[in-house]
């Protein structure tokens, strides 16, 4: 495949204008004098990361840095803040409350020194402050109501005072705390809907007793639930909400399976997330608060921790055909997570095992990462673009990019996604994709092509053909990242004409994904 793109560069396979109006599957024409408008950049505001805990690592706070500098995620957002190893509440044998935030200060003092900031999420519970004994994963958070609402406000209220002491209350009103995490599933919260509204009311006025303009919101439900519901309580209550927040996953069986034990089975659904988050806009649009923010902190193709769609090539363009069906209906998507240095089912004993990272747990970039990196190299100005798989922007100075992908559903009927998903796939072959800009200026262009797909930028299918091993050495460590760094397959100058036209073949198989960069060159 990659044989073939470089011929095709090497020899100049640029189209006239007539052969482009020859029968072919799919065709992008784009002026890079017609604009859009600014591009919406929802898909790079927030990113997941399992556990605050997790986040005092080094390997975890350096892969971060790497993430950060080549996507520019602006929050991140993790679960456990509040639970017992992160050392926040206890009560001494004389019954008097302590706060600690010196292990959050670590974590967050770094958070905020690479650029980014936090998403907070409040919870879960302290055991101190538990009503009960019931917790969920390896780390077991404590998912119980508080026994006393007055004493977990008081401690989000110390929390909150303490983060507007060290960051100040400018930075602090640029964060947003949403309140607990799927309270709607019971092995997340042990309480009732009604419960969880007085936790949040609670929570809510903690927060903005210390400064009203400090954002919250939740209820952070699964499967796009609770929103009419979060929306009325809060309007008849007089409670705060500056936001909504939920979740989504591209599968159609199974929950809270953190092995895959069960076999979890990708939706044939086109619509598959971004159903859900056009379903939630609505029910915001009708609602009486009809201007509220839509955040999905946490989505992607399936909600267990040992699918290994995240790993595969599939992945890339499973992205990206979803947040260009999302539009402009959310404020954030929030891919689930960042890296395989996640512990829900423990500390996992294979280099790659179907985790949510776009990284695994020695930095290697799966597909998907190269999505959210290609998705940053796009541009501030959208241009008008016909095509449903791709995204074309334009920078000040006569740049074009074009991010094009293949998204087609594989999963034969009868299989499940860890049996299918786990082998070398070679996909099949499309129809060329046949690509026109008009409107450059004449002059001389660098061209830069960068792909992921099957065996480009692909280490999962690279890990494959190693064996599979578990364990993964030094060198093989160094040959995966090697063959998954991101860099341009191809790069030319080519000259525009005075004609301002920029025409080009290149080969399709499933669920490829191209950039295509086009930067003056002087």
């Amino acid at each position: 495949m990659i044989a073939k793109i470089i011929f095709c560069l090497t020899a100049w396979c640029f189209l006239s204008a007539s052969a482009l109006t020859q029968a072919q599957q799919r065709t992008i024409v784009l002026d890079a004098s017609q604009v859009q408008g600014p591009f919406n950049t929802f898909f790079k505001t927030s990113i997941g990361a399992g556990r605050a805990n997790e986040g005092l690592r080094a390997d975890w706070q350096q892969q971060l840095a790497e993430l950060k500098r080549d996507t520019d995620f602006k929050y991140i957002r993790m679960h456990g803040l509040l639970t017992d190893d992160m050392g926040v509440y206890k009560i001494d044998a004389q019954g008097r409350e302590h706060y600690n935030f010196q292990y959050i200060d670590a974590l967050y003092d770094y958070i905020l020194s690479i650029g980014m900031k936090p998403f907070v999420e409040l919870g879960f519970m302290p055991s101190a402050l538990a009503s009960g004994d019931k917790t969920i994963f390896w780390w077991r958070g404590n998912v119980t109501p508080p026994h006393s609402y007055e004493k977990w406000e008081a401690l989000i209220k110390k929390l909150t005072e303490h983060w507007t002491e060290r960051y100040g209350a400018e930075e602090v009103a640029s964060w947003y705390f949403e309140v607990w995490n799927e309270p709607n599933l019971d092995g997340f919260w042990a309480g009732t809907q009604a419960e969880y509204f007085k936790l949040y009311a609670h929570s809510a006025r903690a927060i903005k007793s210390v400064n009203p303009n400090y954002k919250v919101g939740g209820p952070a439900t699964a499967g796009a639930a609770w929103i009419p519901e979060m929306i009325a309580y809060s309007k008849t209550n007089n409670v705060p909400l500056d936001f909504v927040s939920t979740h989504a996953y591209g599968v159609n069986q199974g929950f809270l399976d953190e092995f895959g034990s069960t076999g979890t089975v990708l939706s044939k659904d086109e619509l598959a997330v971004a159903r859900d988050v056009l379903k939630n806009r609505q029910e915001i649009t009708a609602s009486a608060m009809p201007g509220l923010e839509l955040h999905y902190t946490e989505w992607s193709s399936s909600y267990t921790p040992a699918d290994p769609t995240h790993d595969s090539y599939h992945q890339a363009a499973y992205i990206l055909q979803k947040l260009k069906q999302t539009g402009n209906s959310a404020q954030s998507m929030s891919y689930w997570v960042f890296t395989d240095i996640f512990e829900e089912a423990g500390p996992r004993f294979e280099a790659f095992h179907g985790g949510f990272g776009l990284m695994n747990t020695q930095g290697i970039k799966k597909p998907a990462y190269f999505a959210y990196q290609f998705l940053n190299q796009l541009s501030a100005t959208e241009l008008k673009n016909n095509d449903a798989q791709s995204f074309a922007t334009k920078d000040e100075k006569g740049n074009v990019q074009l991010l094009l992908w293949d998204s087609t559903f594989t999963l034969p009927d009868g299989i499940n996604n860890q049996q299918y998903y786990i082998k070398d796939l070679p996909p099949a072959k499309k129809d060329d994709i046949n690509i026109r800009v008009d409107g450059l200026k004449k002059g001389k262009y660098k061209l830069a092509i960068s792909q992921v797909g099957y065996q480009q930028n692909d280490a999962y299918t690279a890990y494959i053909r190693m064996g599979s091993p578990a364990q993964l050495s030094k060198n093989q460590v160094a040959e995966l990242k090697a063959q998954a760094n991101g860099k341009p397959a191809q790069e030319k100058i080519v000259r525009i004409g005075k004609d301002g036209q920029f025409a080009l073949n290149l080969p399709l198989r499933e669920n490829d994904v191209y950039l295509i960069e086009l930067s003056v060159s002087k």
